[in-house]
């Protein structure tokens, strides 16, 4: 059962007009913290709910007491929370982790020296950051192959010729966010006519783009609408504007040092089996095939003994 803090959601929502925001008090609504329990959460798009359900369920067969709060929220809402405790455990994307702590830090591409970056900001808040897995999800830049074809796009630097004409579609947050519209304002110097607020790289965005509602869309890059050969297809990030995003399970420090390396040992028996096409085989079944994330992760951790 997918239950969720809404009381807690929703009063952190509330100050957080910027990224990094100071969170509020816990209210009085927040679920009792037990000794043992450990809360799991995620944001609020497929991938992030499947990532969660691969954790907590690798936690369970640990033998960890776990509670999920998966799609808790954007990020401007589910970062606080863990600042604050309010959750223990998140799977996080290295760089757009790191300019949400730090938004002035300039993320690497490169995967080691991003998780240092990023361990580096999440020290003080009491979070610990794991190892990463081989699984990269990028923010990508989406038309479908008929406008790639009819307009000649290949990168995203190709848009510059129609951005004024074309709508663009994607996350409410999209327009703040240095890895999205305002990232490719600033780097690709795109302005595109109109801006329409769709879900998080999700069913609108893929619907909005096949019905001709906008021209660019924002999906992610491990989404299986992207298969080689469909409708849609991603623009090369001919400028780099994306940096290492590989998913890394980000713990509340104190939740580490009480459960030990039996969380460690779990959550590392996730993240060595993660890889970019597994990850986006797993989003298919569940995005394409209608499966329940839960359903997905346990066969997986099944298959592989994991945790």
């Amino acid at each position: 059962m997918r239950r969720r803090l809404l009381p807690v959601a929703l009063a952190v929502a509330a100050g957080a007009c910027t990224t990094p925001a100071p969170g509020p008090q816990v209210p009085d609504e927040a679920p009792a913290r037990t000794e043992r329990r450990v809360i799991v959460s995620s944001f609020d798009f497929p991938e992030s709910e499947l990532l969660g359900e691969l954790y907590a369920g690798a936690l369970e067969r640990a033998g960890i007491d776990v509670h999920r709060e998966l799609l808790l929220g954007s990020r401007e809402v589910v970062t606080p929370a863990l600042e604050q405790g309010l959750v223990d455990v998140l799977p996080e994307y290295l760089g757009t982790a790191l300019v949400a702590l730090e938004p002035e830090a300039e993320a690497s591409t490169e995967v080691d020296e991003a998780r240092e970056r990023l361990v580096e900001a999440y020290r003080p808040l009491g979070v610990a950051v794991l190892e990463p897995s081989a699984a990269e999800d990028e923010n990508a830049v989406v038309v479908t192959t008929n406008t790639a074809l009819v307009h000649g796009l290949r990168t995203t630097s190709d848009l510059a010729d129609f951005d004024d004409a074309f709508r663009f579609g994607g996350p409410a947050e999209c327009p703040r966010r240095p890895f999205c519209l305002l990232g490719l304002e600033q780097v690709y110097d795109l302005r595109f006519g109109e801006f329409v607020p769709l879900d998080t790289g999700g069913p609108l965005t893929v619907a909005a783009l096949r019905g001709d509602e906008v021209d660019v869309g924002l999906l992610f890059s491990t989404d299986p609408n992207l298969a080689e050969g469909g409708d849609l297809v991603a623009l090369d990030d001919d400028r780099s504007l994306q940096p290492a995003e590989n998913v890394t399970p980000a713990v509340r420090r104190e939740v580490l040092e009480r459960e030990g390396d039996r969380l460690t040992d779990a959550l590392h028996a996730v993240s060595a089996g993660l890889t970019t096409a597994g990850l986006r085989r797993l989003n298919r079944q569940v995005v394409l095939d209608g499966r329940e994330p839960a359903e997905v992760a346990a066969a997986w951790l099944a298959e592989r003994g994991a945790g």
